[in-house]
């Protein structure tokens, strides 16, 4: 298993919360920045207060909902972790599907269905390429079975010096 450390559950929500916030907020300015120099009129100066304009009043509402997405999936993941008393891909998965289907919930129950499959399943791809990468960077450290040379191939053993006791 991977080395690292992360904050106890408690703190492990605000935390994701936090990060969820921050990664929205940065994705949300590059979206937003380059939508808004788009729709903005011609002219350098139009198209760039258009692209403040649309970063100022949206990228805060991107990062919003990530915050709440990355603290739905944290909350439902420490409290699979304290049911299960075991923290493996598996809670990450079915916190994803939870996430999902609590983000749709007034939706209705189809879309609830079909937004925990969605999250489930991205969730499970999420978690399988992290295995896999984390079995092929496993490869390389795995030691090499030294290939012992054919006994046939060394030729007669030398005669010993000196008799055959040994000291």
């Amino acid at each position: 298993m991977e080395e690292y450390t992360r904050e106890p559950c408690p703190w492990r929500i605000v935390d994701d919360c936090g990060g969820a916030f921050s990664m929205g907020c940065i994705g949300g300015s590059i979206f937003h920045s380059v939508i808004g120099a788009r729709n903005a009129p011609a002219g350098y100066r139009h198209r760039l207060v258009g692209s403040l304009l649309a970063v100022k009043h949206k990228a805060p509402i991107v990062g919003g909902n990530f915050a709440v997405w990355g603290g739905l999936f944290s909350t439902f993941d420490c409290t699979l972790v304290h049911i299960r008393k075991k923290e493996d891909p598996w809670n990450s998965i079915t916190s994803g599907a939870l996430t999902g289907a609590v983000l749709a919930a007034r939706n209705g129950v189809f879309a609830m269905a079909a937004s925990a499959t969605v999250g489930g399943v991205l969730l499970a791809m999420i978690e399988g390429i992290g295995i896999l990468m984390t079995r092929m960077s496993a490869e390389q450290f795995r030691p090499v079975n030294p290939q012992l040379e054919d006994p046939q191939q060394l030729g007669p053993k030398p005669p010993s010096q000196g008799g055959d006791h040994y000291q």
